[in-house]
């Protein structure tokens, strides 16, 4: 029991500061989304983009959902998605679509360390996310349900509506993920106090050899779908200096985390607004086994053609 408190006391802290960075993200992203809805700018962008986004099954104006996730966290998208009016299918595939290619700068650079290209990965995910689109487009049932989040689209004369559902919206979103997050790191936690993850590699070594993977990297690929990618990254990173992990190794590990990490919490993150989760791991595991082989064919045939 003691111990069981000590994994709550330290993460606590962490969920609390985190808490305190989600309200610098969300809020004045959330807020610049409704102030540009207001004042016409999203309507332009729908009709801008809209020829591209019809392909994928999505209204043009949901590009600044997926814009913002390629450059902020997740809780970025989430905010811009609270904002706008779309339908659960719809939100399903931007829901993929982020978690394949979201934070990229700082993930990118994290992974960098390790051995992949920043700009190969960048895009990677980009291009990834744009097929998991076309991808679930054609694979989802229809779904015209409204996405939970905004099930009417509201249209306001003045500002004052619009800052005081913004205020609403906010609080209920911001104490969500809070909640989601603190559990997760009491679990983080309970599984590094108690030697689980160690346990828990030693089956999965048959699946990472389904995944292409290399047989030493169970342990990689626990963390990264625990603790994340740029966790996994500093842990990875620190087997490569110390010689227990080769660069050739870790490389290949990060073309499967770049497209399925965080299995746990981001999963959980979308599927609190109500997005479906065999969908989520399902799409996320399959093209990220589909990137590592097509890699390693592509080596085998480029070998073969050198000699």
């Amino acid at each position: 029991m003691k111990r069981l408190w000590k994994c709550v006391r330290q993460a606590l802290p962490r969920s609390g500061k985190l808490s305190l960075w989600l309200f610098k993200i969300i809020l004045p992203v959330s807020l610049a989304v409704r102030l540009l809805d207001y004042y016409g700018a999203i309507a332009w962008l729908s009709e801008f983009m809209n020829p591209v986004f019809q392909l994928i099954g999505l209204q043009g104006k949901l590009a600044i959902v997926f814009i913002t996730s390629i450059f902020l966290p997740l809780y970025g998208s989430i905010a811009v998605m609270a904002s706008l009016a779309m339908t659960m299918r719809e939100a399903t595939i931007l829901a993929v679509m982020c978690l394949v290619a979201h934070n990229l700068p700082v993930e990118c650079a994290v992974v960098r360390k390790t051995g992949s290209s920043f700009l190969g990965m960048f895009f990677l995910r980009i291009l990834t996310a744009f097929a998991i689109a076309v991808f679930l487009n054609n694979l989802l049932p229809a779904d015209n349900r409204p996405f939970e989040l905004l099930a009417q689209p509201t249209v306001y004369t003045s500002l004052t509506p619009l800052f005081t559902d913004w205020l609403q919206a906010s609080g209920v979103l911001i104490l969500t993920i809070l909640v989601i997050v603190t559990v997760l790191m009491i679990i983080q936690r309970l599984l590094v106090e108690f030697g689980l993850i160690e346990t828990l590699s030693r089956p999965l070594r048959p699946l990472m050899r389904i995944f292409g993977l290399p047989e030493g990297s169970p342990f990689l690929w626990i963390v990264g779908n625990v603790a994340g990618l740029a966790y996994g990254g500093a842990i990875m990173a620190d087997m490569v200096e110390e010689g227990k992990l080769s660069l050739k190794d870790s490389n290949t590990v990060n073309y499967h985390l770049c497209i399925s990490h965080s299995l746990i919490e981001d999963t959980l993150l979308f599927v609190a607004l109500g997005i479906n989760w065999f969908v989520i791991i399902g799409t996320r595991l399959l093209f990220a086994v589909l990137v590592v082989w097509g890699r390693r064919l592509f080596q085998s045939l480029a070998l073969n053609k050198i000699a």
